[in-house]
């Protein structure tokens, strides 16, 4: 595919919360408000997936894990709001991104681009968690965008009690990461 192929980016979304409240589920939710128009994004829930074991997989992989392989294929590009527990990324993302890399060599997000956003009630806006995920992605030599980084601290006061983004800055910073992951994406695939 090349660069003039790409009229439209397609993004496959997802947070690394399971919660149905949760603050990273809204910023997904908010990315599909404020896309550009030649960025096409589709979510997908980690509800579901199992805990990642090399035995299970032996036997093949479990039904929505071929879903969330499925989802990866048919995307551009990836996009992935996170939470930060404890300084780092939760156990369901992680276990996604896990899933998401096998097999080695030949897997889904081999080489996906990916754009990164997080929030969180707290003071720092998900820095070390977003750290954390880059590390991860590395090992699937996936490039992702750097800047704008999307970091919403203080997320309560980010949101209205429907779970919408209010914050006019951070839905201008989202719109403007989305322009930077299909930008990456148009140059990965020339």
């Amino acid at each position: 595919m090349n660069e003039r192929e790409m009229d439209t980016i397609s993004v496959l979304a997802f947070a690394g919360s399971l919660r149905r409240k949760s603050y990273n589920r809204a910023l997904v939710r908010a990315a599909r408000e404020v896309a550009p128009a030649e960025v096409d994004v589709t979510t997908f829930a980690l509800d579901g997936i199992p805990l990642f074991n090399q035995d299970v997989e032996a036997e093949g992989f479990p039904e929505r894990v071929r879903e969330l392989h499925q989802a990866i294929d048919s995307a551009d590009a990836i996009l992935i709001a996170t939470p930060e527990y404890q300084h780092g990324i939760p156990g369901v993302l992680k276990n996604a991104i896990d899933w998401a890399s096998r097999p080695p060599g030949k897997a889904a997000i081999l080489g996906k681009p990916v754009a990164i956003m997080g929030a969180t009630p707290g003071m720092w806006g998900t820095a070390r968690a977003q750290s954390q995920l880059r590390q991860a992605l590395v090992y699937n030599d996936c490039p992702m965008v750097l800047k704008p980084e999307v970091l919403v601290a203080n997320a309560g006061d980010r949101f209205d009690d429907e779970g919408r983004l209010t914050h006019e800055a951070t839905r201008k910073f989202i719109g403007q990461l989305l322009e930077a992951l299909a930008e990456l994406t148009r140059r990965h695939a020339g």
